[in-house]
């Protein structure tokens, strides 16, 4: 397995409230995240930052994987504690209350992939099938579509497309999605924050996604429409590659 990670702070905010990255435990498996933060005062990326590098160092300190029941307990135990670290930073940090963070994590294996997230940063999968989203947006908007109240055409200009219903840190509990899916050699996986979704169709990602380009170079790309299109939000994304390389390291 190989991947990259990229973030970019956009066109228009003055700094980064994502974060993310791409970890290997003992055996080499690999962590990707993605987290989006929100929060004034430059919180957001207080929040995110803490998701990330929690996870990434849980993760170096991890034995291997070797069943989905364990990775979904792995990152469920794993998330809900850093639920509670941000929500008491923020308790005790007045400059910070209020703050939190979307979150995608994924654990990816040679057998399977185990995906958890909260809120509306996104993982999508690319295989021999075509591409799909395999993360449902805990956002208003989506709760709409799903109930049939708007379209989703209407929620691409909805205005109110931002508001989420979940969140990590902004409650002393919350509660998550967890689900492992199959994938096989030469599958690939997109992680991203709303910064890259927002501007891209589906068709569009997966046009880079399947190009037998280097990961860093599809990355780049992206990054590159989401600026060229507006860039008003901070863009971040993992692709991680079911490939017989596997790089030592993280980002």
């Amino acid at each position: 397995m190989n991947g990259y990670f990229l973030t970019d702070k956009g066109q228009v905010r003055s700094h980064n409230e994502d974060a993310g990255g791409l970890y290997f435990n003992k055996n080499h498996q690999i962590l990707a995240v993605v987290a989006d933060g929100m929060g004034g005062h430059r919180a957001g990326d207080v929040a995110s930052n803490i998701a990330t590098s929690s996870l990434h160092n849980k993760w170096l300190d991890t034995d291997k994987i070797t069943s989905p029941e364990m990775a979904e307990q792995w990152l469920d135990e794993q998330i809900r504690s850093i639920n509670e670290e941000i929500y008491q930073h923020a308790v005790h940090n007045e400059e910070c209350h209020g703050m939190g963070t979307t979150v995608v994590a994924v654990i990816c294996t040679e057998e399977f992939a185990t995906v958890a997230h909260i809120g509306d940063s996104r993982c999508y999968l690319a295989n021999e099938f075509g591409f799909k989203q395999v993360t449902e947006d805990h956002s208003l908007v989506n709760e709409l579509v799903r109930t049939g109240q708007i379209t989703e055409e209407d929620a691409e200009h909805h205005p109110r497309k931002n508001v989420l219903l979940k969140a990590l840190g902004t409650e002393p509990n919350t509660a998550m999605d967890i689900h492992t899916i199959t994938w096989e050699e030469d599958d690939k996986l997109l992680l991203c924050s709303d910064g890259l979704s927002n501007k891209m169709s589906d068709e569009e990602l997966y046009e880079f996604v399947k190009e037998p380009m280097p990961l860093e170079e599809a990355a780049a790309r992206l990054v590159e429409i989401a600026n060229e299109r507006g860039g008003e939000d901070n863009i971040s994304l993992v692709i991680v590659h079911h490939d017989e390389s596997t790089k030592e390291g993280a980002s």
